[in-house]
């Protein structure tokens, strides 16, 4: 089994005893679903590294079914067809704008909020060009169950300002990209991305 595919699996037995512990009212199959909530967290350990403290943290009992995060990015471009990225201050890596959606948002709100916070411009979402779901495409392992929403934005201001969270602002050509940060952006994606908005495809590529 590919490490990725472990990975989902290791997801979805999570989300079950999640799930289980939330709606059981036998003591027996609470204990049953508490024992898988520990496997599961064990194997997430063996396979992304994270310490389980980490985990733990980061994936709590859950108080309502569990779902999916959305992650929310925006794809903007120059006069002379280069995307604009930032370079993530966790990794130094870079990236489309953008984030988690954030409760009171709406995607198109939560994009704009993102775009002025981390680059210090002001952009209009056009329109959706895709829904990708982490698992269908080579990202690093991660704890979370993650889809992503990528936004084409036209830029209405030109002065960057690079926001505290990110270390620096700039166009790049799709030929010519800097090292990714891969968890939250690939290659492969950008090119797609890229395409669909310079070919002017108004169809939204979902997963």
């Amino acid at each position: 089994m590919r490490p990725s595919t472990l990975l989902n699996e290791i997801k979805r037995i999570k989300s079950l005893a999640d799930v289980g512990l939330l709606y059981s009212s036998n003591e027996y199959d609470k204990e049953r679903y508490q024992e898988l909530e520990e496997i599961s967290f064990r194997l997430l350990h063996e396979v992304t590294e994270a310490p389980m403290e980490d985990l733990k943290w980061m994936l709590p009992a859950t108080k309502d079914y569990p779902t999916a995060k959305v992650d929310i990015r925006g794809i903007a471009t120059s006069e002379d067809n280069k995307i604009l990225l930032v370079k993530e201050s966790v990794d130094g890596k870079w990236s489309l704008p953008g984030g988690w959606g954030d409760i009171g948002f709406s995607p198109k709100e939560t994009v704009i909020k993102e775009f002025k916070e981390e680059t210090g411009l002001e952009i209009v979402p056009e329109r959706l060009l895709a829904v990708f779901d982490k698992k269908m495409h080579s990202h690093p392992p991660q704890p979370f169950y993650v889809y992503k929403m990528v936004f084409y934005c036209q830029l209405l201001t030109s002065q960057i300002t690079p926001g505290f969270d990110v270390l620096d602002v700039k166009f790049f050509a799709v030929d010519h990209l800097p090292p990714l940060s891969e968890d939250r952006i690939l290659a492969s994606q950008l090119q797609m991305l890229a395409e669909k908005v310079f070919r002017n495809d108004r169809e939204v590529y979902v997963d």
